[in-house]
């Protein structure tokens, strides 16, 4: 292979896109297998078929571009530079030419990211290294926005207000929703924007009493552990005055704000009680209890956005009923001051388990942490560096969310290993000191961090704010589940035959995931077809039944950070609007 340093990062991709476009419409084999590197990989977010998948080696990608491109018909492959200009950078270790591009095709106008290693193939041309494929929603929303414009000021003054017209909005007394969204969390929400600013007719439902309750009633301490540029809320960014790590009653008061100002409709109070699908009216039959009274809805669709982490995980412990204390999962609680002065023991170490255990400590009680598992343990400055395409100068949040989707699973772990390997450096002297103290490290499968791990399992590790010092320190005690012999009336009885005494034991356990639900909701049936939900699937390389069509009709999942939401709601938006149009079928095949 050959560099090319004399050209520029525009030229190198402009060449490569114009004998990509070239090889596609010719369908050439031969001419695609020169344009990539052995090792490359395709993810397609819906821009080239109607598959949310990750293809993987030159032969397999080869084999399946063109086929899919003929049948979408995708032309007119360009550089967009108007979005980034095309620019060197290092990805999980190598040198690439990173740039954005932009497409056609008869689903729709469709862009993507492209990486192409830093030399030339025998032909003179770069090889690719990833390319990613999706739907350009901006472009499609705004495309309808122009057609059907309406920017006369004349108006009836006899007709319904702005208000009068919101509020029967949010009734639906006249009609049934298009999509009806289980749960009002930021996942909940952002799908609910996006179906609605592609035309689809979405109702959002949640238990809690007010908009963002999901935030608000969680234990006092809880800021969000992620940089806020990385939070952004689709079409309304945070505002410039809110801080780098953003608290739960401001996020809570954030997400209220957003429904009312996105107009959301959304029903505080209620409860989703079960559905069933009708095959023939290819629409639900859905049971909802708000504020005590019973309805039933009948939408074409029903999406799942109870949270990854939504419903709390009580595990089977041996012997708990011996105990005469309280118990609390962690989301029941609220503060620490009630326990100044009192012994608690807290099971976990996750970040909720840490968290709680630090508040407690600095409220003056006597508190231990059960260690059940191995846990990786990141300071959270140092934990941002897997967010790098969101923080620092760079292009808009649009095309940084494109550069973060186009990532394929196998590109994701060789560039979360590197910074792991990083972020251990960095926390290099705080690891040895807790591992002194008896706390058991591990970082994530071959070391690729906590990402996929939230990926994979939703949790098993904590970003440190000052716990793990406590542990190192002795001020938090730290035991291991493999200590305690037994449960026992006033607390844990130990192997060297003492008795750690508490007056409450916080089970900070972790929460279900989003399937855990789906045969008492839904029923048997529902749950076999649609089977696990969240967690990587092998063949397609991606979270199985997310963002994407499911083995029952009608049913879709949400759920994730934030940056997930605001990311893949589009994709559901997209899918169930053609869906509806006739231009693709409910059915999964």
């Amino acid at each position: 292979m050959l560099d090319r340093p004399s050209s520029s990062a525009e030229e190198i991709a402009g060449e490569w896109i114009s004998a990509f476009g070239a090889a596609l419409e010719g369908r050439s084999e031969r001419a695609l297998s020169g344009l990539f590197a052995p090792d490359s990989h395709w993810r397609n977010l819906f821009g080239i078929s109607w598959r949310l998948a990750t293809f993987s080696g030159r032969e397999r990608l080869v084999n399946e571009l063109p086929q899919r491109a003929t049948q979408v018909r995708a032309t007119g492959f360009r550089i967009d530079a108007a979005a980034m200009m095309p620019r060197r950078a290092v990805v999980a270790g190598r040198d690439v030419i990173e740039a954005v591009f932009s497409f056609d095709t008869t689903n729709g106008p469709g862009a993507g990211a492209l990486r192409l290693l830093s030399s030339s193939t025998s032909g003179g041309l770069a090889a690719a290294w990833t390319i990613s494929t999706l739907l350009d929603f901006n472009r499609i929303c705004e495309a309808r926005s122009n057609s059907s414009m309406n920017i006369s000021h004349t108006r009836d003054f006899a007709d319904p207000d702005w208000l009068e017209q919101r509020q029967q909005s949010v009734s639906f007394a006249d009609r049934e929703p298009d999509v009806l969204i289980v749960g009002g969390g930021h996942a909940g929400i952002s799908a609910a924007v996006e179906l609605k600013r592609i035309g689809l007719d979405a109702l959002v439902i949640d238990r809690e009493e007010r908009v963002g309750d999901n935030w608000r009633l969680r234990y006092r301490g809880l800021k969000l552990h992620n940089k806020t540029p990385v939070y952004h809320l689709r079409y309304l960014p945070f505002p410039v005055t809110f801080p780098d790590y953003i608290p739960k009653d401001q996020i809570a008061n954030w997400l209220e704000s957003y429904v009312d100002i996105m107009e959301v409709n959304f029903w505080t109070k209620t409860s989703f009680e079960g559905a069933a699908y009708d095959g023939a009216t290819q629409r639900w039959t859905a049971r909802v209890l708000r504020a005590g009274e019973k309805r039933t809805l009948r939408p074409k669709h029903i999406v799942l956005a109870t949270s990854v982490s939504g419903t709390p995980n009580i595990p089977k412990i041996d012997n708990l009923e011996n105990y005469k204390g309280q118990v609390l999962h962690s989301s029941q609680v609220a503060a620490g001051q009630q326990w100044a002065g009192r012994s608690v023991i807290v099971f976990g170490t996750g970040t909720s388990a840490h968290d709680i255990c630090q508040e407690l400590q600095a409220s003056g009680a006597q508190v231990t942490m059960v260690q059940r598992s191995p846990t990786m343990v990141v300071n959270v400055e140092p934990a941002q560096l897997y967010d790098r395409t969101y923080l620092g100068d760079g292009p808009p949040i649009e095309i940084r969310d494109i550069l973060n989707s186009s990532v394929p699973l196998p590109v994701m772990k060789a560039a979360h290993r590197l910074i792991t390997d990083e972020v251990k450096k960095l926390d290099a002297p705080l690891l040895p000191r807790l591992e002194r103290a008896g706390f058991r490290l591990e970082f994530g499968e071959g070391g690729t961090g906590w990402p996929l791990k939230f990926r994979s399992r939703g949790g098993g590790y904590y970003f440190n704010i000052g716990c793990s010092e406590l542990i190192a320190d002795g001020k938090v005690r730290l035991i291991q589940s493999a200590d305690i012999t037994d449960i026992v009336a006033d607390g844990l009885r130990l192997r060297d035959g003492s008795t750690l005494t508490a007056e409450l034991f916080v089970l900070a356990t972790g929460y279900k995931g989003l399937d855990h639900l789906l045969e008492q909701l839904f029923g048997a049936d529902v749950a076999r077809r649609v089977g696990r939900v969240w967690g990587f699937d092998e063949q397609t390389q991606e979270l199985r039944s997310m963002w994407t069509r499911t083995g029952q009709p009608g049913l879709w999942f949400t759920g994730g950070a934030f940056s997930q939401a605001r990311i893949y709601s589009r994709y559901i938006a997209l899918q169930i609007d053609a869906i509806e149009t006739g231009r693709l079928s409910k059915q999964l095949i």
